[in-house]
């Protein structure tokens, strides 16, 4: 774990009031609860087979959430700069996580323990506003996750891909295309497809 700066600090904070304001006496007491990270590219969050004992927040970089189903890699989801990243259930219960989360480049990430969440839970100073950040974190996920079988349904390949573009286009410039087309659930073959037709589109 490092030190994390002021900087880092007010970005977190700033992201936070999307959820929940802290007092200045509030912050201080949060703060200190909080830990900070560094990831190589490629480097795992989370392994399947362990249990995610972190939420973390991604202050620079992005992640992917991957399986791995008879010795292949499937991606499922992304998330960038200003995130929050976890496997939720296996915070929430203790149970071992299925999925993997690594670093699609070099990335640096806030966390929160459980211990130090239960520890915040506890705390009548704050326990208030953690359990109004915990409840707003499980809204914001329930949401991507409805949005992300929505698209299956309702969405072609094509028009998931162009959802994809506006949440991350940088970084689909570095990400290999066998992830991308695992995402949208195709082929790199079709996917080569789809990207030469936006090309003439446009």
């Amino acid at each position: 774990m490092h030190t994390i700066s002021e900087g880092q600090l007010s970005t977190f904070r700033r992201q936070l009031e999307k959820y929940v304001v802290f007092t200045d006496v509030e912050w201080e007491i949060f703060q200190q609860h909080l830990d900070y990270t560094t990831f190589k590219k490629k480097q795992h969050f989370l392994e399947a087979g362990n249990i995610c004992n972190y939420i973390g927040f991604i202050l620079v970089g992005s992640v992917r959430y991957y399986y791995i189903k008879d010795g292949i890699e499937l991606t499922g989801y992304f998330n960038y700069e200003n995130e929050y990243i976890s496997s939720y259930k296996s915070f929430l219960t203790g149970c071992v996580a299925l999925n993997n989360i690594q670093a699609l480049e070099p990335s640096e990430i806030i966390l929160i323990s459980r211990k130090n969440m239960d520890l915040m839970l506890s705390n009548p100073s704050i326990s208030f506003k953690i359990e109004r950040f915990n409840r707003q974190l499980a809204e914001y996920l329930v949401v991507c996750y409805e949005d992300r079988t929505n698209s299956f349904i309702t969405q072609t390949p094509e028009e998931r891909y162009l959802g994809l573009m506006k949440t991350g286009k940088e970084i689909l410039q570095k990400v290999p295309q066998h992830y991308i087309a695992n995402y949208l659930g195709i082929t790199p073959v079709s996917l080569s497809r789809i990207r030469k037709r936006i090309s003439e589109k446009k």
